[in-house]
């Protein structure tokens, strides 16, 4: 407690004694004044270079880059300000330290740098809280009190047993973790988009790849971090095994829908891309997750369906082995039609629906029955595109069938009843 008072009434006498100084508080005024001409210059620039940069095409890095600087415009403009201005100190007032505007240079232009490099990250939070942070890294050490400060957070420490715990250690283990789970979480996201990019591999191959990789990568992350921040890890085979047993009871159905993912992922009964029923739900296969399925019906709905449900339920998918799919219309003519003439026409009509596979496989039309009113045939096509749709497909082959019947006189019944009257009725008109 000592030590710490001893420090921060050091670094108070010095600031005191730096703010008594007139050639300190002349380097104030002049830093202040700069920073206004920094602002109004940004203004000034800013408009006119922004114009200019919308007309930068099939560049999108360079544009990225340039609109990055006109942000902090006013940063570099006070930078190249300060720099002048110290250059002219040292050469007028070689006498003088120039302290203030020194130190105020290699804040400007410390800030300025790290707000730039730290856009590679995308998370807003976390960009701001990195340069933040970095930045007054930078600034301890541009004053020299790094060292101080240091030595002031590492005496508020507790002590657990044989384990030190200090505010420095802290603040030390948390960018130590912290720097290698983002390194890890990009190294994972950069391989994992190398490999769906590798088209000698399965769709399902490639996402199961793409996850162990990930994993692997950030599991091997945590542990060069305990390791490296002295965490002995033979301490935590009794916690592991108390998370094992909660994983067999409280997690048990995250478990199995991991494991059903991995399977799913092994045996490739589904992926990205495929056409599905499960239950009542018919759409496309979106993405393979670790917990679930995303899979988009017609009507835009997503649904999120547990790994475990393709495992257990019985599933249709429509393009396992090929994306060809058969389907069926049923329909009735009079029996005043002539069936051969029937079932050219109908073949014809749906070749002329241009989702209907007409090449590979033609269209087939087959007579089923002498119906009580109709004389009653299967029309039987394929398509190779159920994502698209199985409804629309059979609408505009029955509109096709209407309107060839229509054109070629073919009639299409509808029943209709008579009645017979045992006995005799009489109408009679009523009075008005």
């Amino acid at each position: 407690m000592e030590q710490i008072e001893e420090l921060a009434t050091n670094f108070l006498q010095r600031t005191i004694d730096y703010m008594q100084d007139p050639v300190f508080l002349v380097q104030v005024g002049v830093v202040a004044v700069l920073v206004l001409i920094a602002v109004l210059v940004a203004k000034i620039l800013v408009p006119p270079l922004k114009k200019r940069a919308r007309h930068i095409e099939r560049m999108p890095g360079l544009l990225r880059f340039i609109v990055v600087l006109l942000r902090r415009l006013q940063w570099l403009v006070l930078a190249a300000l300060l720099a002048i201005t110290y250059a002219l100190g040292e050469i007028l007032l070689p006498d003088q330290e120039l302290y203030f505007v020194y130190g105020s240079l290699l804040l400007t232009a410390a800030w300025f740098t790290i707000s730039v490099l730290s856009q590679i990250i995308r998370n807003r939070t976390l960009r701001k809280a990195f340069a933040v942070s970095v930045w007054i890294y930078v600034a301890t050490l541009i004053m020299g009190i790094a060292d101080d400060i240091a030595l002031l957070l590492d005496s508020a420490a507790f002590s657990a047993g044989n384990f030190r715990i200090s505010v420095l250690g802290v603040l030390q283990a948390a960018v130590f973790l912290g720097a290698l789970l983002w390194i890890s979480f990009s190294t994972g996201n950069f391989l994992d988009r190398r490999i769906q990019g590798v088209d000698e591999l399965t769709p399902s191959l490639r996402v199961l790849l793409g996850k162990i990789l990930r994993i692997a990568i950030i599991f091997i992350a945590v542990l060069v971090a305990m390791s490296g921040l002295g965490i002995d890890l033979t301490a935590f085979t009794v916690l592991s095994g108390a998370v094992g047993v909660g994983i067999g009871f409280g997690l048990q159905k995250v478990v199995s829908n991991f494991i059903s993912g991995i399977i799913i992922l092994l045996d490739q009964s589904i992926k990205p891309g495929d056409t599905i029923t499960l239950g009542e739900t018919f759409g496309w296969i979106r993405e393979l997750r670790a917990r679930f399925v995303s899979v988009v019906t017609r009507d835009g709905r997503e649904y999120l369906i547990p790994n475990e449900d393709f495992i257990t339920r019985e599933v249709v998918n429509w393009s396992f082995s090929d994306k060809y799919v058969r389907l069926d219309v049923p329909f009735g003519v009079a029996y005043s039609s002539d069936p051969h003439e029937v079932t050219r026409l109908a073949i014809e009509a749906a070749a002329s629906v241009d989702r209907v596979d007409s090449k590979f496989n033609t269209p087939v039309c087959w007579m089923t029955e002498f119906g009580d009113s109709s004389i009653n045939f299967l029309l039987r096509f394929w398509i190779d595109d159920p994502q698209q749709g199985l409804t629309n497909v059979r609408g505009k082959v029955l509109l096709a069938l209407w309107d060839t019947f229509k054109a070629n006189g073919i009639g299409i019944p509808f029943p209709h009843r008579e009645v017979i009257m045992k006995t005799p009725v009489t109408i009679e008109q009523g009075r008005t």
